[in-house]
């Protein structure tokens, strides 16, 4: 029985160490550290900036290279194109192009006398003048010829000469004497230049690009000019421009072909670039039935660009046509 008792107080020993040996529902209160406070703070500081270094995009050379291209320069830097990269596609380079003016080349400039649809009676003779410059770089001598091309020729020659030499940059009026066809109907007629060879010169703002016409109309139809029954009238005037001398005291003598619709009186004056006029420069033309007549007018000068214009005082109080005189 004694031995009993002492092995339950044993018993009740042991469980009363083992229940204070085990584990509290309660956690343990920590044992205060004073490096704990720097401990953590320093932890803060690490997280915080890992997390930084995770929104910056990566500046390594193989990540620049593939970011998008901006077309917006720097401040102060020149914007210059980017060279093509070997298998991407690249806008193909503008090559630059050279223009040549060619040595024989013309413009037509203006009708100075019968305008398209000038009327005449049938058979009647005039005086057709076109202003023609010469935009080539080789000058046009008296070897350079207006040739007739097609359609109607008008009683005009298959070629003429020019009157006078041609600089490039000049200009010079050409006239040409026709007659109109006899039967009523409406003509038209082309023609060009020539050079020595027999070249026809292009001819910049003319007929398919290698001509110049003059049309008329014969018979009842209305035209610019009555040469009816109606009122006298000068019809045309046309220029041929002859020189002598050099340039440093060149001389020209200035024909000018009158034609009129009918028979009467005509009055002129001569004008030129210098603005001499009058006394010597005027005269007067009497036709007795329609006809063309030329008058001379002379002109001697130190050389340049000049011109020479007629006036018909009457009966028209009308400005034809001017006569080009250049002499470089």
């Amino acid at each position: 029985m004694r031995t009993y008792r002492l092995t339950a107080l044993m018993i009740v020993f042991v469980l009363v160490l083992s229940a204070c040996n085990m584990p509290s529902s309660q956690p343990a209160e920590p044992t205060a550290n004073p490096n704990a406070v720097f401990t953590a703070a320093a932890e803060t500081v690490v997280a915080q900036l890992t997390q930084n270094a995770l929104l910056v995009p990566p500046t390594n050379a193989s990540t620049a290279t593939s970011m998008p291209p901006t077309n917006t320069p720097a401040p102060g830097a020149i914007n210059t194109p980017t060279p093509s990269i070997a298998g991407l596609s690249s806008p193909a380079a503008v090559q630059p192009t050279t223009q040549t003016t060619p040595c024989d080349a013309a413009q037509f400039m203006t009708d100075v006398s019968i305008p398209d649809g000038t009327a005449f009676s049938g058979g009647a003779t005039f005086v057709k003048t076109w202003r023609i410059k010469n935009v080539g770089t080789c000058t046009w001598n008296m070897s350079y010829a207006l040739v007739f091309d097609s359609d109607n020729q008008m009683g005009g020659p298959n070629s003429q000469p020019m009157a006078s030499n041609v600089a490039p940059g000049g200009a010079i009026d050409i006239p040409v004497n026709l007659q109109a066809p006899a039967a009523d109907g409406t003509y038209r007629g082309y023609w060009g230049i020539a050079n020595a060879a027999g070249q026809r010169l292009p001819v910049t703002g003319g007929s398919n690009g290698k001509s110049f016409y003059v049309e008329i109309k014969v018979g009842s139809g209305s035209g610019t000019v009555d040469t009816g029954s109606g009122k006298f009238a000068v019809t045309s005037v046309g220029f041929t421009v002859n020189r002598s001398g050099a340039c440093s005291s060149v001389q020209y003598t200035v024909s000018a072909a009158i034609t009129t619709n009918k028979a009467g009186d005509v009055t002129y004056t001569w004008i030129h670039s210098e603005g001499a006029t009058g006394a010597g420069n005027s005269g007067t033309v009497t036709f007795d039935k329609a006809d063309s007549k030329s008058i001379d007018f002379t002109w001697t000068f130190g050389g340049g660009n000049q011109w020479v214009d007629l006036y018909i005082d009457k009966p028209n109080h009308q400005q034809f046509g001017r006569a080009l005189l250049n002499c470089p």
